[in-house]
């Protein structure tokens, strides 16, 4: 097993072990750190500390890294709609309905089986169910989505992420008619104390949430929006959307469940657009996702 040495510099002191360990090890995320601490591969000063230990100036960690598991995913053949694909990293334009990444219940039907029927070239990020995936789109959200065919590639883009430099533009139909041309919408999200499996602007137990958005067209009784993440909380643009009373159209989690329009049966939300730097170069890149036929449909049916 493979083990990795740091020594705390000053500057670092009385910093948290696994906030300390992500900021300096960007290839581990604190949720990973957090597991290592868990399962006792982490040691300082030759002692097993809890997550909570503030490490010191001088403090000797160590690492132990666990071999990686086996793949034990099966691919699965799909059409893909690749946006751009290099030796580094593949750009997919992923349908409403199709999950990222194996879940259980569901280890056959996602994107990641279908990468992996597509290219033999993948990262390894969290376990074995989640290769070269950086970040994540739900279910029924459509749109760019990008994902790392090597290491080095997968850490520079989770550093970008991690450092808020990717630029999400999403576009949605919100129901109401927006007063406003442009806005900015901050307000904190975390768990709905009342149904934990929904989020919520909360003010306790909850994490800074900003949401920036224009108008691109009005309708009677809807509005056309481009948004602009500057943050990526769980379901922010929806739980944005719905807190200042215009729900994004056919999401019956936060939105009216008394009219579903236009016979959806999912949330008309698209990721249009990625900007980041490319991994290979430091250049800067976009790429655009076309909106779904239904979605152009909806717009000209209005």
């Amino acid at each position: 097993m493979e083990k990795i040495e740091i020594i705390v510099k000053e500057k670092y002191a009385n910093l948290r072990i696994d906030k300390y360990l992500s900021k300096v090890k960007e290839e581990f995320s604190r949720n990973h750190i957090q597991q290592l601490i868990y399962e006792g591969l982490i040691e300082v000063n030759g002692v097993k500390e809890k997550k909570s230990y503030k490490v010191d100036s001088g403090d000797q960690i160590i690492i132990q890294k666990k071999e990686p598991k086996k793949l034990d995913l099966k691919e699965k053949k799909m059409d893909l709609d690749i946006i751009y694909e290099d030796d580094q990293i593949i750009l997919i334009n992923k349908p409403v309905g199709l999950l990222v990444h194996p879940v259980k219940g569901n280890r056959t039907d996602t994107l990641v089986n279908a990468l992996l029927a597509h290219t033999e070239k993948l990262g390894d990020i969290n376990g074995t169910i989640r290769p070269g995936i950086v970040h994540r789109l739900d279910k029924n959200t459509s749109g760019a989505i990008v994902v790392a065919k090597t290491q080095d590639s997968l850490i520079n883009l989770q550093k970008q992420f991690k450092q808020r430099k990717i630029k999400k533009i999403y576009r949605t139909i919100l129901k109401g008619t927006l007063p406003y041309n442009s806005g900015t919408i901050d307000a904190p999200i975390g768990r709905n104390p009342r149904n934990r499996t929904k989020m919520a602007v909360v003010k306790e137990n909850s994490k800074k949430a900003v949401t920036e958005f224009k108008v691109l067209d009005r309708f009677q009784g809807y509005t056309y929006v481009e948004v602009i993440l500057k943050t990526g909380r769980t379901h922010q643009i929806r739980v944005h959307f719905s807190h200042i009373d215009y729900p994004i159209i056919g999401d019956q989690k936060y939105g009216d469940n008394d009219k579903v329009e236009f016979n959806l049966t999912y949330h008309l939300l698209h990721s249009y657009l990625l900007g980041f730097f490319h991994p290979s170069n430091e250049n800067w890149v976009e790429y655009k996702a076309e909106l779904p036929q239904n979605f152009k449909q909806i717009l000209s049916n209005i």
